[in-house]
């Protein structure tokens, strides 16, 4: 029995009386009313939306600290969220100072660690991402540990220009120091998942595991017919299939007790498997982000809007004549990083649709926005410089009440970024004493 704020009690329905070996049921009282007890918690989301190329530093920051803060032209579409978001200044990975070019930085940003210099057989990141430690920490809770996304597909071979795999530059999701996770980047083989982890049966995983069988018999057929190089780029991708192969299995033998999703998710249209153009892509797995968290499918989840030197051409954008990479190597061309902006800015218009798809999703008293955290972020902060300082970085969403947004918070120059994965860990209910090269929580960011 609990106490309630009136001074009367809170009593469960199951509630009776015991005494001189006779147990009596009590009658339905207005103690026993759902309202009389507290609310039950609500489960905690994580997501990281991961923009690639830097952004314009000189129209990020907003202007004054703490809460009194105006956003910056960039960050201007979240401007209906602004007590809902904490814009964090000056973190870094040092571990990725002297690394060469993007994917040092890129591949790396969950882990806050220094990847292994390789041209492909022997991937390292020298660490578990962020998300990842989350995820392993409410295993069998959710149909789906987690969710990787992306746009772009698989790139393979190496980059020339400074010798590490392609592979690298694919991903920031890593379950282990050798294993980056498998992203879906078709919206409706993600919806489909999500649909069958719904089912009765729950039987997601052994169907994913069928599926990928067949994708495994027939890269193992192709390798055969190919040469020398080609040979190593498929070992390249069956790298990744196979940590996807031990995630469908865990899925399909794993307990998954009670579980029910929260919304029915054949009440939402499929979407195109192949969509139009670049911006509804982006828009239909931002969209499949929202379903998973409405629905408890999985409580973590990462997208990448592009791989690393991602070339998206954006004359489809008004203002904007080229493409991403080559307007992130502006060397400080005023018409250059006028474009850099306006496509930095059209990236956090994307966010803002889904902040505001979860903030219309309520859930309790409040909304699924409310008890999730979601990080904007970037391996870069200048592009043109392929500089890790000061790297770019939004967090919305108060995780239930664990995180004090509505604030501009400036930490001391180069304040280590794992101090921020330490402290969404501690917010999401899985706490480390440590990570990577962290030196605490960060202050200011826990309620």
């Amino acid at each position: 029995m609990k106490r309630m704020m009136n001074g009367g009690l809170s009593l469960s329905r199951r509630t009776v009386l015991r005494g001189a070996g006779v147990t009596l049921a009590l009658p339905w009282l207005e103690a026993m009313a759902p309202g009389a007890s507290a609310a039950p918690k609500q489960p905690i989301r994580m997501a990281v939306l991961y923009m690639p190329n830097g952004v314009n530093v000189n129209a990020w920051a907003p202007e004054g600290i703490g809460q009194d803060f105006k956003l910056s032209p960039t960050l201007e579409p979240l401007s209906e969220f602004k007590d809902s978001v904490l814009v964090l200044q000056n973190l870094w990975n040092e571990a990725s100072k002297d690394g060469d070019g993007h994917y040092v930085k890129e591949a790396a940003i969950l882990t806050s660690t220094r990847i292994s210099k390789t041209l492909g057989e022997d991937l390292n990141a020298n660490g578990i991402s962020m998300d990842q430690v989350a995820a392993q920490r409410i295993a069998g809770k959710t149909p789906l540990p987690s969710l990787e996304l992306g746009i772009s597909p698989e790139a393979t071979g190496v980059d020339l220009a400074v010798g590490y795999t392609r592979v690298y530059g694919c991903h920031i999701a890593w379950s282990s120091p050798t294993t980056p996770l498998a992203r879906e980047i078709n919206p409706r083989s993600v919806y489909e998942r999500l649909f069958r982890a719904s089912g009765p049966h729950g039987n997601s995983g052994k169907e994913d595991a069928l599926l990928l069988d067949r994708v495994v018999g027939q890269a193992n057929e192709l390798r055969n017919k190919l040469g020398n190089a080609d040979r190593r780029r498929i070992d390249e991708y069956m790298s990744i299939l196979r940590s996807l192969e031990e995630r469908t299995e865990r899925a399909s033998t794993g307990a998954r007790g009670a579980w029910k999703p929260r919304v029915p998710l054949n009440s939402v249209a499929s979407p195109a498997e192949n969509p139009k153009d670049y911006a509804e892509h982006v828009k239909l797995m931002l969209d499949m982000v929202a379903l998973a968290f409405q629905s408890d499918s999985t409580r973590v989840c990462t997208f990448m809007f592009g791989n690393a030197v991602s070339n998206v051409n954006f004359r489809w954008l008004e203002g904007v004549t080229g493409s991403h990479h080559d307007m992130s190597h502006h060397s400080n061309d005023a018409e250059k990083l006028r474009q850099y902006q306006l496509i930095n800015k059209w990236y956090v218009a994307q966010y803002a649709y889904l902040l505001r798809k979860l903030q219309q999703a309520k859930e309790g008293e409040g909304s699924v926005l409310d008890n999730s955290m979601i990080l904007f972020a970037s391996a870069l902060s200048d592009g043109n410089k392929h500089n890790p300082h000061k790297l770019p970085i939004v967090l919305a969403g108060k995780a239930g009440g664990r995180i004090a947004t509505g604030q501009n918070l400036v930490f001391p120059e180069d304040t280590p970024a794992a101090n921020l994965w330490m402290t969404m860990l501690n917010a999401f209910g899985a706490p480390v004493e440590r990570f990577a090269d962290s030196t605490g929580v960060l202050p200011g960011v826990l309620a």
